[in-house]
């Protein structure tokens, strides 16, 4: 299996939901690094699973979507809801959605929240993947 990878991060804000969350239940800035791999067992014909550089501009662009912003009033997640966990599939998602690469590519997200915790979200992309939402958070 061939595998490459991108790195990003972003800045957010949000709160969760619940007293299992403790102090996290409050307003709170959350700073993720986020790992992107892309997995095939053949090569393309450039000899390459994927342009590197276009997979970070895709990573990029999926989040700006999240950047910056309070996820309690992103329109694709439900208010106290975004986990770390949910947070990494809804960019498996959207990652999906852009990526030029044919469906059943192994994609990987993975969020690390601190040197010492991270949440991963890995499976194939699916052709015209879709967002089922309330089970997890997601709208």
């Amino acid at each position: 299996m061939y595998t490459v990878g991108v790195r990003d991060h972003i800045m957010v804000a949000h709160r969760l939901d619940g007293e299992f969350f403790g102090p996290a239940q409050r307003m709170h800035g959350a700073t993720y690094v986020v790992s992107v791999e892309v997995e095939q067992e053949e090569l393309d014909e450039h000899g390459v699973v994927c342009d590197i550089g276009m997979l970070r501009e895709k990573l990029r662009g999926v989040l700006d979507q999240l950047d910056y912003r309070n996820l309690d009033d992103h329109p694709c997640f439900t208010p106290g809801k975004s986990t770390t966990e949910v947070i990494a599939r809804y960019i498996h998602r959207e990652l999906g959605h852009v990526l030029p690469l044919r469906a059943g590519t192994m994609l990987t997200v993975v969020l690390d929240e601190s040197p010492n915790a991270w949440a991963k979200y890995r499976g194939p992309i699916r052709a015209a993947s879709t967002m089922p939402g309330a089970e997890l958070g997601v709208a």
